[in-house]
């Protein structure tokens, strides 16, 4: 007996070895994409660095600060990425659910009649016994090889790639809010500037009338001035209807009903500081919670890789039950009732190799698909900020040009009104001047909502002033 144990435990630790099915190779993993250090040295605005948190507050207008904050609240987009956090967290509970000690108890009664000419003789064959039990049952899990603990992992990782999901649908959310509200703004302070333009147009169909009478104009010239007028009343319709559009897009982001936005009122279109860091680097990884969320979804992946293949070891785990039985209920709670079982159970995967080896191929295509796209991300990450910054480069300066156009047609006009005054200019002379005037200063209108949409995009594309805190991740 001396020689047994060690007998016992050498051909346990054989089977265990023997058991170990054979892992495939991991012949094609793709590699992680670095981020390129710097852009363009063509693309570059005059602050540098990154966008502040809450950056929509730079604009000082309480109207956005009151949209971007009832949307952050309780805006219906984010409700989704809420609910995918809780599934997530729940699939992290059933991974730690499995480690551990499991207990349960059972208690039964069964009542049955054994045959007169079976196994069992008289007085037990041919009578009807009832048999009572009461068992507690335990069962304790060893994670060997880490299969679990690489579960649990996955299983935070997807966490954690939901929750920089929330927040990359919380910085989307704040972009759209404040893209819509400035478009709306820009139509609103154009619609103003073409009511300006639709009442100097009506001057200038009334000077042609009087003109035409005195035989100064041609019926011509008072039709093309009357059209023109149509054609402006035409704009400020069209000014109205996508006004009412980006209401209503406003509205569906905020969730609120038809009278939520009745309070809102024009205000002057107002730039805020804006910057451009001269190096993205890793830092853009840290800033953008899109490329966080891919960045987790690929170590979740990796982790579900480690626990396919801690599945090709054997499994040894320990189950105990311990409890009474009896076909005597008053001697239910006697000593003499007790029973008891305790034991090793091992499973070796010794003719499970191919649908094992079949699902580490499925977890290593699903890890490479999963890094494609993070690659790509990336990619499109980088190509966002230098386009963003390249086009918001160009619209400052084509405003620096319009306003030294706009400030050559205002001393025109300031000029033509002075001719008028001393008798040297007609009231033509200068409505056609001040009409000039007004229609640059719609295309200056328009370059400012360009502008005020091109920083929301940079700062969007730069994260919105998003940064991770969670640990570096790694790359196996």
């Amino acid at each position: 007996m001396k020689n047994t144990i060690p007998k016992l435990a050498g051909l346990a630790f054989a089977l265990a070895l023997a058991g170990c099915a054979g892992i495939p190779a991991d012949r094609h993993p793709l590699a992680m994409r670095n981020v390129a250090e710097e852009l363009p040295s063509s693309i570059k605005l005059a602050r540098e660095g990154w966008p502040e948190a809450r950056w929509w507050t730079a604009y000082g207008d309480h109207q956005l600060n009151d949209l971007v904050d009832r949307a952050l609240a309780k805006g219906p987009t984010l409700e989704v990425a809420a609910a995918q956090i809780a599934s997530a967290r729940s699939a992290v509970n059933r991974a730690n659910a499995e480690l551990g000690l499991e207990t349960g108890l059972n208690a039964g009664l069964t009542r049955q009649r054994y045959s007169a000419n079976g196994l069992l003789p008289t007085p037990i064959g041919g009578s009807w016994i009832t048999e009572e039990s009461v068992n507690v049952e335990a069962r304790y899990h060893f994670d060997w090889w880490g299969r679990n603990k690489a579960q649990i992992e996955a299983a935070v990782g997807e966490v954690n790639a939901r929750r920089a999901s929330y927040a990359a649908a919380e910085q989307d959310l704040a972009a759209a809010i404040a893209t819509h509200y400035f478009t709306l703004q820009g139509l609103w302070a154009r619609r103003a500037n073409g009511g300006q333009m639709v009442l100097k147009q009506g001057a200038t169909i009334e000077d042609r009338r009087k003109r035409l009478a005195h035989g100064l104009a041609t019926a011509d010239d008072l039709r093309i001035a009357e059209a023109g007028l149509l054609m402006l009343k035409k704009q400020l319709d069209q000014f109205d209807t996508e006004a009412a559009q980006e209401k209503e897009a406003l509205r569906a982001l905020l969730g609120a009903d038809s009278q939520a936005l009745a309070d809102l009122n024009p205000l002057p279109l107002m730039s805020a500081p804006h910057r451009l860091p001269a190096r993205l680097g890793v830092e853009l990884l840290a800033r953008r919670p899109d490329l966080q969320a891919a960045r987790w979804r690929v170590q979740s992946a990796m982790s579900r890789i480690d626990a396919a293949q801690a599945a090709f070891y054997p499994d040894l785990n320990l189950s105990a039950s311990f409890g009474l039985d009896t076909v005597s209920i008053p001697k239910l709670l006697r000593a003499g009732s007790a029973t008891a079982l305790i034991g090793p159970s091992l499973s070796l995967p010794l003719f499970d190799s191919k649908r094992l080896s079949a699902q580490l191929d499925s977890t290593r295509s699903e890890r490479n698909e999963l890094v494609a796209e993070y690659n790509l991300a990336v990619v499109n990450a980088v190509r966002d900020v230098a386009q963003d910054g390249a086009a918001l480069q160009g619209i400052e300066r084509q405003l620096a040009q319009q306003a030294a156009v706009n400030a050559t047609a205002a001393a025109v006009a300031r000029s033509t009104e002075k001719k008028l005054q001393q008798g040297l200019a007609d009231n033509n002379a200068l409505l056609t001047s001040q009409l000039a005037l007004l229609q640059l200063q719609d295309l200056a209108l328009h370059l400012q909502q360009l502008q005020l949409q091109a920083e929301v995009a940079l700062t969007h594309s730069l994260g919105g002033g998003y940064f991770a805190e969670s640990p570096a991740l790694t790359s196996r």
